[in-house]
């Protein structure tokens, strides 16, 4: 896949995601959009992004490219959740997800970088 279609796809699920948490209530009929998306923001970008980071591609299996995201991503969000616990902003969902939205999206340019070296 394309570098550059590669991060428009990222930065785009980050957006939606983003939408769909701070737009939806929870008591809403799409409150579904909320929780999928947020599950996949939280259990797959993050590592996936890393993963992206720190292999070339085509060195991994699909299915060990899965594995990895999988655990990389509860390992930041894990590291990011304490982080902000022991900080002065505290846990709050805005400060969650402005964090990992973060995270994801630097994780993200990195790996647009090094695809792009390649």
């Amino acid at each position: 896949m394309k570098s550059s279609l590669w991060l428009g796809i990222i930065i785009l699920f980050t957006a939606l995601t983003m939408l769909f948490v701070y737009l939806i209530p929870s008591n809403s009929l799409f409150s579904g959009l909320t929780y999928f998306f947020g599950f996949i923001f939280v259990a797959v970008m993050p590592g996936y992004c890393l993963v992206n980071v720190l292999f070339k591609d085509g060195r991994l299996e699909i299915i060990e490219k899965s594995v990895l995201s999988v655990a990389l991503s509860f390992s930041i969000v894990g590291v990011s959740g304490l982080f902000l616990g022991l900080s002065p902003i505290g846990l709050a969902t805005s400060s969650i997800t402005i964090t990992l939205s973060g995270i994801v999206l630097i994780l993200a340019f990195l790996a647009f970088l090094k695809k792009r070296q390649v």
